[in-house]
């Protein structure tokens, strides 16, 4: 059924957010740095189709591939991880599976059969898994369940899961993340939950081949001993993952723990030597012992779930690392700019990034953050929403046209800078309407992105539908904004910058989701080396 390829499953359980996704990822970078060609997956519980129209509130970041699939944030940890792009394939959803199902239904390819949960729905998630398995690009595939283990929506998934590992015996295991409660009463930790999640886990049919516990306090063998003998394993298959001071020292911490030789022993992989892990250790080495010191303000309208601008952050880290220099992110909300208190509210900030979004809420904001970092020579990155309000701002306050807005905030505005695509009007649907994916950009020579880059062609990911309106190019180049990034293939503005600031870039694409930890992005390492260069010699004009 499977040929070569080993699958792995990881599902969770006690509590969410215990980090099924950074465990899964951790795992596949041990594997893969043992030599192992591995890709990861997410099987999500919602009936959302894909993460595309979730308010960020509700899901977080929507992780866009090169392909175009809006994916669960997930899929950036396993790229960021593995330095290896993710596809459509890597994330599936309730909604598709049951879509893919009816759709099935109405074409007659289940020949007038009642079409079920079993063994319709479990086929379709077992063959969806399957998939990347059988592409013949993977040794191992590992699939991350959404969701905790008892929740009724979860319940196709364990069903699919238990089928799977009976049909593929020795190339199948299950790993249990559960999580250690420290009672600050009795002055200890409890293993009771675990206890009760592997149980729940069993009478779904399914035993976990390896438990992971998180816990905050280390966890003695004489409990990793009773989870054991509770859970039918191995006592060294019980294993702790502990807090971390970053979600970059996993890899190195279940290392520790032999996952990755007991997973490899289990599903009879060649194991030989130590793992690659130099450029990894270095990376971190860089991480927590910074030179410098810089402050930047990253401006958005969803500043209080962070994982909003999950890949922003990281990709801030990545270029931090590079720079060793330790970044301090000031999460700034845009509605609380728009009183006019600009000034003192990004005062002492040596870098500026405006965040993507939709929808004219905390705009007027942004574009007034824009004028201070334009207005006061701070270097300042714009990303999707933030460059089109840096065109925006750069309109009003430059080119003078007051009434310039974007046609996603204002379409009755005369001078809409920033508007739709003529083949764009008249779409109504949200989901599947955007520029989504990777596209091209030939850079001018030249010009600060070029020199950054160090090449005229690249290729960065869309999400967005508004577009910058060429028919205002001319004004904007013979005023000082330079257009330095354009597809090819449309002549669409991907890029712009100004010539008379230290740096000033707003980028149409998003390029956080290319960043990872052996490949972090250039646009962002020189935005953070630009934001060093202020910090210094802004230090100095103290001084003097």
């Amino acid at each position: 059924m499977a040929g070569n390829c080993k699958y792995i499953f990881v599902t969770g359980g006690v509590a969410s957010s215990l980090g099924k996704g950074i465990v899964s990822a951790s795992l596949a970078k041990l594997l893969q740095a043992r030599g192992h060609s591995v890709t990861i997956m997410k099987l999500d519980p919602y009936i959302n189709v894909d993460p595309g129209t979730l308010n960020p509130y509700e899901h977080g970041e929507c992780y866009v591939t090169d392909d175009g699939a809006e994916t669960d944030l997930d899929l950036g940890h396993y790229e960021r991880f593995l330095n290896v792009p993710t596809s459509q394939a890597n994330n599936i959803t309730s909604g598709r599976i049951y879509s893919n199902v009816i759709d099935k239904e109405r074409k007659g390819d289940y020949l007038g059969k009642t079409v079920q949960v079993i063994p319709h729905i479990t086929d379709e998630i077992k063959n969806a898994v399957m998939k990347l398995g059988d592409s013949g690009r993977y040794e191992v595939v590992i699939t991350e369940i959404g969701g905790t283990v008892g929740d009724i929506e979860s319940l196709p998934y364990v069903e699919a899961l238990r089928q799977m590992k009976y049909d593929l015996g020795e190339d199948a295991l299950s790993i249990h993340l559960t999580y250690i409660p420290y009672l600050q009463a009795s002055g200890e930790l409890k293993t009771k939950p675990t206890q009760h999640s592997v149980k729940m886990l069993l009478s779904l049919g399914v035993q976990a081949d390896i438990v992971v516990c998180r816990s905050s306090y280390e966890m003695t063998e004489e409990m990793r001993k009773k989870i054991a003998t509770f859970c039918n394993v191995k006592q060294h298959e019980v294993m702790q993952s502990l807090d971390a001071e970053s979600i970059y020292d996993v890899p190195l911490m279940l290392l520790e723990e032999k996952l990755d030789i007991v997973v490899m022993n289990k599903l009879n992989l060649p194991l030989s030597g130590e793992p690659d892990l130099d450029n990894w250790k270095s990376f971190l080495h860089k991480l927590k012992n910074p030179k410098t010191k810089t402050r930047i303000a990253l401006v958005g309208k969803y500043v209080e779930l962070k994982d909003s601008y999950k890949s922003i952050a990281e990709a801030v880290g990545h270029a931090g690392a590079v720079n060793e220099c330790d970044v301090e992110i000031d999460w700034i909300h845009s509605e609380d700019l728009g009183n006019g208190d600009v000034a003192s509210i990004l005062s002492g900030v040596h870098g500026i990034i405006v965040a993507p979004g939709f929808g004219e809420r905390g705009v007027e904001g942004k574009i007034q953050a824009i004028q201070y970092a334009r207005e006061n020579k701070i270097p300042f990155l714009g990303i999707c929403l933030g460059m089109q309000c840096a065109v925006v701002e750069f309109a009003r306050n430059v080119l003078k046209l007051e009434d310039a807005f974007s046609g996603e905030t204002n379409g009755n505005a005369k001078n809409r800078v920033i508007d739709l695509m003529d083949n764009q009007v008249g779409i109504v649907n949200k989901g599947g309407t955007m520029r989504l994916g990777a596209y091209r950009c030939n850079l001018v020579e030249g010009t600060r992105v070029s020199k950054i880059y160090g090449r005229t062609e690249i290729s960065e990911r869309h999400r967005h539908r508004y577009e910058f309106n060429n028919m205002y190019r001319a004004q904007y180049e013979e005023n000082g904004m330079i257009p330095s990034g354009l597809n090819p293939d449309n002549d669409l503005v991907e890029i712009v910058e100004i010539k008379d600031h230290p740096w000033f870039i707003g980028t149409q694409f998003h390029p956080e989701y290319k960043s990872t930890v052996a490949s972090p992005h250039p646009l962002f390492c020189s935005f953070i080396e630009a934001t060093s260069v202020h910090a210094q010699v802004q230090s100095e004009v103290a001084e003097a």
